[in-house]
């Protein structure tokens, strides 16, 4: 990715963006309307204990009774209601703002459409799924389709912000091409697969702005466990009147009441689990948002988070593991066919193949041999397939050695003896090795040598240390998979894949138990790429890869794969350590603040009653404690926004070990930090005399 294109992205999603801030500050007051409230019922109670707060100010100043400290406790929960919606206003708004872009982009083009061997001027937006449009040198592509004929030069900076041209051609798996993308060269004709509404950039723009998005089953579960949490300290803080009344009644001892409807509502606001609930749906928003920022867009949010809980990744060999560009290195007569017949029809059966091994071919025949041909007119090139793993001319075929063998015997020709160890001498070294037929006759192989890429074998051992296996999937034969897969360190391989093979070894994986994510770009990718808890597809690819696949990667970097599972389960952490904090933090305000709240409670001649004994913190009044708790409450919110945005920080360990981080850091954090918080805020009010 291009420095310029970083450094853009770095000032756009920068947390302390102060356009971002102050669009964030405007939209948390809209989020105070009912619908919005709704959403949420844990800060829903903490927004109608603020309005019933203030309602006690008015009441009391109407009743000339004290009522600083009922407006101080009324402004500090408006405050936490607030911040709990600028959290997730901030998280909304870096989508907004991306959509806002991509908006700009999207402008009313004329297309040139051919029907009936006629070309016409119309509207892009009268294009409709089925029709085929003319694009040359210039020309913005005015809608999503695949190329169905020609080749070119495309520009997709808009979408993908890389400013390299990439290829796409005809018949092949680069072969889709995006609306608001521009060719600038050559000739393509493209057969439209949107409709007006439903375009690539369409689904961008609602994604980005997180109107598409759902919660997702982990987020609805943790919503439940809240709202039952908040509903038990609903039952408990509602009795502490009548607790305290029939105390003070029964032991004949009356003391100060602390409890009024002011302090139980402050009371509970503190108790309930306002803190994760406050930025849990900021959590869930920014774990989108990260995977925008590397160019992936999720089509859900459940997507990302499935994605943390992968512990299988299914992987192509070329372009992921190994760089891809497998070049011809050497032919291998069997016995008794001359070197020169071999490399002719190996010339002949590559002259139309314009996949980059099909031009290495034609490359080495030319250089080193001299031969130079001509595609026949009168033969018809076979291309290749999943299904038959060959391609040719006319009656000569190259391609995996067992699909050639199956189908020179389909022929009622035979295998030369020495065929097999000349395959296995290629696979044993890592190569790929092409058997090239005539009709009946097995003239012979081509090597093809790729690389593995650097640091992959690094890679893979992080995830494995996550407890995720991988499986490299390739065509290649069983030894050529067997010595890639040893070199670059995967855990397991599966060879001579077909589509359907990729399929059952997925479905196979999934009834193990095990959650799996594949990436992919063809057609015949799709079922795999459906049936897959988490389905990667390029950008590059065919439409119906992109449909099939819950994520699409605007790069069209298989090893972005990786990547998408840090993310998510980045995400997890950060929803998990954030509950941990925050179930925490209950625990300890309910022990600093009950005892200061109940000082009173069995006191005799003025003097503090034995509940006093337990308040360890020493707070000044039980005022103080109240405003106290209600402060730090409120301010816990606002200094964990940038971690609920950023995400807590990722590193590949299991998760025994990150549970036991987890319940350190932010167990342990959750309990200590309202000590030291509420303590330090009780001193600076009794300083100021603000109670």
């Amino acid at each position: 990715m291009s420095q310029h294109k970083s450094q853009k992205n770095n000032q756009k999603n920068s947390l302390f963006n102060r356009e971002l801030i102050q669009q964030s500050l405007k939209e948390a007051w809209s989020k105070f309307h009912p619908r919005s409230q709704w959403q949420n019922p844990v800060m829903l109670l903490v927004s109608l204990g603020a309005l019933l707060t203030s309602a006690a100010v008015v009441q009391e100043m109407l009743a000339g009774r004290a009522w600083g400290f009922t407006l101080q406790i009324a402004l500090w929960l408006w405050f936490t209601a607030y911040f709990a919606n600028f959290a997730e206003a901030v998280a909304e708004g870096r989508g907004k703002a991306q959509a806002e872009s991509l908006r700009k982009m999207r402008s009313e083009t004329m297309a040139r459409r051919l029907k009936n061997g006629v070309e016409s001027q119309v509207p892009a937006s009268s294009l409709r799924k089925g029709d085929v449009v003319v694009c040359e040198t210039g020309d913005v592509i005015p809608g999503d389709g695949e190329v169905s004929e020609g080749i070119a030069s495309v520009d997709e900076s808009a979408i993908t912000g890389e400013s390299a041209p990439v290829v796409r051609e005809s018949g092949g798996d680069r072969s889709a091409v995006t609306g608001g993308t521009r060719v600038i060269s050559d000739r393509i004709l493209i057969t439209i697969t949107q409709d007006p509404g439903q375009s690539f950039l369409d689904q961008m723009i609602g994604l980005v702005e997180g109107a598409s998005r759902q919660r997702t089953p982990n987020e609805i579960a943790l919503n439940i466990l809240l709202l039952t949490l908040t509903v038990v300290f609903v039952l408990a803080v509602v009795t502490l009147k009548a607790f305290a009344f029939y105390s003070e009644q029964a032991s004949g001892l009356t003391g100060p009441s602390n409890v009024s409807v002011t302090v139980l509502v402050a009371l509970l606001v503190c108790l309930i689990p306002t803190t994760i609930a406050a930025l849990l749906s900021a959590i869930g928003i920014s774990g989108m948002d990260r995977l925008l920022q590397r160019n992936v867009l999720a089509t859900s949010g459940k997507a990302v988070e499935v994605a943390g809980d992968v512990d299988v990744l299914l992987l192509d060999k070329t372009g992921t593991i190994t760089y891809g560009n497998r070049m011809a290195s050497a032919f291998y007569p069997v016995a008794g066919i001359r070197t020169e017949r071999l490399v002719e029809a190996a010339l002949l059966a590559s002259l139309a193949d314009e996949t980059p091994e099909g031009r290495s071919i034609v490359l080495l025949a030319n250089q080193r041999y001299g031969l130079n041909l001509d595609k026949p007119a009168e033969l018809d090139f076979v291309p290749f397939t999943a299904q038959t793993r060959m391609s040719g001319l006319g009656e000569i075929r190259k391609g995996a050695a067992d699909a050639v063998m199956r189908y020179v015997q389909g022929l009622g020709g035979k295998i030369p003896s020495d065929l097999q160890n000349l395959v296995d001498g290629i696979a044993r070294k890592g190569s790929t090795p092409l058997v090239v037929c005539d009709q009946q006759t097995i003239l012979g192989l081509i090597e093809l040598k790729d690389v593995v890429k650097t640091g992959i074998r690094e890679r893979f051992e992080q995830l494995r240390r996550m407890g995720i296996r991988t499986i490299m999937i390739t065509g290649d034969n069983p030894l050529t998979a067997a010595a890639i897969a040893a070199e670059a360190g995967v855990d397991d391989y599966l060879a001579e894949a077909t589509p359907e093979a990729k399929l059952a070894r997925i479905r196979a994986e999934q009834a193990a138990g095990h959650l799996v994510a594949m990436v992919g770009d063809g057609t015949n990718d799709a079922p795999a790429l459906a049936q897959a808890d988490v389905g990667v597809a390029m950008a590059s690819g065919t439409q119906a890869a992109r449909e099939a696949g819950n994520m699409v990667d605007l790069d069209s970097n298989p090893t972005k794969l990786i990547e998408v599972v840090e993310i998510g389960k980045q995400l997890l952490m950060t929803r998990g350590a954030l509950t941990t904090f925050s179930i925490a933090n209950d625990v300890a305000k309910y022990f600093a603040i009950l005892p200061a709240l109940f000082a009173g409670l069995y006191a005799t001649q003025g003097q503090q009653g034995p509940l006093a004994a337990l308040n360890l913190m020493g707070l000044a009044t039980p005022q103080s404690a109240i405003l106290s708790a209600v402060i730090f409450n409120a301010l816990i919110i606002v200094f964990l926004i940038p971690l609920a945005l950023k995400g807590v920080k990722y590193q590949p360990q299991g998760a025994v070990v990150v549970l036991r981080k987890n319940l350190f850091v932010y167990g342990l954090g959750g309990i200590l930090a309202p000590f030291v918080g509420i303590k330090l805020i009780d001193l600076l009010l009794a300083v100021f005399h603000l109670v």
